[in-house]
């Protein structure tokens, strides 16, 4: 039994979150739609929802705080509350105190919150309209330790006491007294009653036929006609089956894992049967052996990507979090901001749902503080009082694409080139030959900071540089579009997936590398005499376009043609962000899809490696993070 109770609660802590979080943008949308009644509905229900369950499993806090919430929307949407902003604070306040309460469930301490204060922010808000909310107690083993919250068993004595004449009559009598309904009303009503008390005794199902004769509603014949012309169709259809299953993670990760190990073998497999055809290809066995590898290779893509589609969850889990931020830092700021989301449904792989929550939180919050200035400064720019943030996702190639667009006051170039060279970063010559995008990456570095007042929101500096590198992390990039007086745009582009991806695997003397081809521009074969140094940086021009070069067997310590000269020498052309660069490499070996094996209790001296893979012929082979590998050389 304890089993199965645990199994009830953690389906309803699962609900219950998803609900909650629902909740806080459907109430950030009523304020902005106060005449929504389908919308103050939805609201409603799902707050009754979660009182009906904590009041069967017996958490009684989360009754006592969901039965005045409910009670309060209820005012409100009969029109007896006027919605605004401080009734909104208290109502999202009790939500937030509703998450506290799910923790303590989830975490199990049996710890109880003191609601004395939230309880009496609700009952002033109730109490605009002229009413009395009563409190529902919770069993008086559990009054008995809350402090005080709730009324006590004497005042429940009195109470019942002083209305005792009225408890005492049936529902039924004072319903025809008040002319709610009839008499005969009743008595079919009582009938229902106790043919459903029969039904359930014996653990049958009452007839809705049986339940209108008894209630002459209609005759025993007008039954037997009526289902006498039921279609058999009808008769014989299958009770609905559940459409989903709520599946464990770590089950979906350990199905991921195995499928990483069956690409692997894929590709060690093509490649025994792809020597096997050069060495015997005139044995008539080659020709089943490759269509079965091949047959075999179809059905492991195919299986890659079902499985890459369990994983996928809609941006929206992450974008929900947002409507309640942006109302709450806009009112903390005395900004007008209105938050439009679009492209919720986009999917994503969940290790990078799961990462990409704070970045986007820096730059939303970024966008309310640094973007969209004071409504008189707006209105006096000859613009609306109010800004707006649009938050939106979309799907480009194998990437999606997350932008976070502001109608603000935009990045001023001109200020910024001026704290650039006020820090020290840069000098008047270098800014002259920058481009405006290579301009705007300097504040994505460490502690670089635009503002001019420090405050609990933005200006130390700290957040940007942090957002850089986690995107960076996913194999992603951020780029940054401006308009002085217009506004700002934030576009993040993430793979869909980082458990498998697409390589350009390179050689580099005896050792060989995977660097992931959503970096690779281009590839090209140079020659010695291409390679000029300006400033101490090897260089080479591509097409009209200065590129740095960087030899990966320098980085590597690695003894090889490209260290020193060599004639045959490759050129991998890699973009980050709006910057090119060359990786200088011995060998290309071609593209190949491969799994990305973590490695463990790798040195700090591993930055620029993002993993390892196996190849087809068995050789461990490290992945390289372009991103990262060079960043030294790049701010140099």
């Amino acid at each position: 039994m304890s089993d199965e109770m645990d199994e009830i609660i953690s389906d309803f802590l699962i609900e219950t979150t998803e609900i909650v979080e629902d909740l806080s943008q459907k109430f950030v949308e009523l304020e902005q739609d106060k005449d929504n009644q389908e919308l103050v509905n939805g609201i409603f229900r799902s707050v009754h929802t979660i009182k009906g369950a904590s009041g069967f499993l017996g958490f009684n806090q989360m009754v006592q705080l969901t039965h005045i919430t409910e009670s309060v929307l209820k005012k409100i949407k009969d029109g007896e509350i006027l919605l605004t902003p401080p009734v909104m604070d208290v109502i999202l306040g009790s939500i937030d105190m509703v998450k506290v309460l799910l923790e303590h469930i989830k975490a199990k301490d049996g710890v109880e919150e003191d609601l004395t204060d939230i309880l009496a922010l609700l009952q002033g808000v109730y109490d605009q309209a002229g009413g009395q909310v009563e409190v529902q107690a919770a069993p008086a083993e559990t009054t008995a330790t809350t402090g005080g919250a709730g009324p006590t068993l004497e005042e429940l004595d009195a109470l019942m006491e002083a209305q005792s004449d009225q408890l005492l009559r049936p529902v039924g009598e004072i319903l025809v007294e008040e002319g709610a309904v009839t008499t005969d009303e009743v008595d079919d009503a009582l009938k229902i009653q106790t043919m459903i008390r029969e039904s359930v005794d014996v653990g049958e199902v009452p007839k809705v036929g049986d339940i209108l004769e008894a209630t002459n509603k209609v005759s025993k014949e007008e039954v037997k006609k009526a289902l006498s012309k039921q279609p058999p169709s009808e008769k014989d259809k299958q009770p609905q089956v559940e459409q989903t299953i709520r599946v464990d993670v770590e089950r979906l990760d350990n199905v991921l894992n195995l499928v990483g190990e069956l690409v692997l073998a894929r590709n060690r497999l093509m490649k025994v049967v792809s020597n096997l055809e050069v060495k015997y290809a005139d044995n008539a066995d080659m020709a089943p052996l490759a269509e079965l590898t091949a047959f075999i290779n179809l059905i492991t893509t195919d299986l890659q990507l079902a499985v890459m589609k369990t994983r996928m969850q809609p941006v929206r889990k992450v974008f929900n979090k947002f409507p309640r931020m942006v109302r709450d830092l806009a009112r903390s700021m005395q900004k007008d901001v209105e938050l439009t989301l679009f492209g919720e449904e986009t999917e994503l792989d969940k290790s990078i749902i799961e990462e990409i929550g704070d970045p986007l939180v820096h730059l939303v919050r970024n966008s309310v503080d640094h973007g969209i200035e004071m409504p008189d400064v707006r209105a006096a720019a000859g613009k609306p009082r109010g800004g707006t943030v649009l938050l939106s996702a979309y799907q480009e190639g194998n990437n999606i694409v997350l932008s976070i667009e502001d109608n603000g006051k935009g990045i001023d170039v001109e200020m910024l080139k001026g704290k650039i060279l006020e820090k020290g970063l840069a000098g008047q010559d270098e800014l002259e030959r920058m481009s405006e995008k290579e301009i705007l990456d300097f504040i994505f570095m460490p502690g670089f900071s635009t503002a001019t007042i420090v405050s609990d929101v933005s200006g130390r500096g700290v957040g940007m540089d942090v957002v850089k590198t986690n995107i960076s992390k996913l194999n992603g990039t951020i780029t940054i579009e401006t308009e002085k007086g217009k506004g700002t745009k934030f576009l993040l582009r993430l793979p869909l997936t980082l458990a498998i991806i697409q390589a350009l695997m390179v050689g580099v003397g005896n050792e060989m590398f995977a660097v992931p081809l959503a970096s690779v521009v281009e590839t090209v074969r140079i020659d010695p005499s291409n390679i000029k140094t300006i400033r101490g940086q090897e260089t080479v021009i591509l097409r009209d376009e200065i590129v740095p070069v960087h030899r990966l067997a320098n980085k590597f310590f690695i003894p090889a043609a490209s260290s020193n000269g060599g004639h045959k020498m490759y050129l991998v052309v890699i973009l980050i962000g709006e910057k090119k660069f060359g990786m200088m490499v011995d060998k290309l070996f071609g593209q190949e899809e491969v799994v990305i094996k973590s490695i463990e209790g790798f040195s700090n001296s591993s930055e620029g490696i993002a993993g390892a893979t196996i190849t087809g012929d068995g050789k461990v082979v490290l992945i390289l993070d372009p991103s990262v590998i060079f960043v030294g050389d790049l701010r140099a």
